[in-house]
């Protein structure tokens, strides 16, 4: 369990279009075996310590025909941002996926400074 310090806290959220391969037949919809696909998202505002940052498929197109294999999940997460990470293997086709996210953590109160 993750205890936050600080009495003011932070929660930002929002949704991004990992890919869309359908239109130019990209690697997720045309390739096989392992693939991944990486995306940067910023925070509206700086968050005072790393925050804990939950992703789930808000969105997703898959081909009816093969297995619909699927993981994403953060990585890299700062005090600025973090990666959306969307994986699929084997004969899956996937033509679009979005994300959906939310960040929890530590703010700067108002008022609130700091030497840097």
């Amino acid at each position: 369990m993750r205890k936050l310090r600080n009495h003011v806290i932070g929660i930002d959220q929002g949704k991004v279009q990992v890919f869309s391969d359908f239109e130019n037949n990209g690697e997720m919809w045309s390739g096989t075996g392992a693939r991944s696909r990486r995306v940067r998202v910023t925070f509206s505002h700086k968050f005072k310590t790393k925050p804990v940052v939950q992703v789930s498929i808000d969105m997703f197109d898959m081909d009816k025909d093969t297995n619909q294999r699927a993981d994403i999940t953060s990585e890299n997460v700062d005090l600025t941002g973090f990666d959306v990470v969307f994986k699929t293997w084997g004969d899956t086709k996937v033509a679009r996926v979005r994300a959906a996210w939310l960040a929890i953590g530590e703010a700067k109160g108002e008022g609130e400074w700091a030497l840097e």
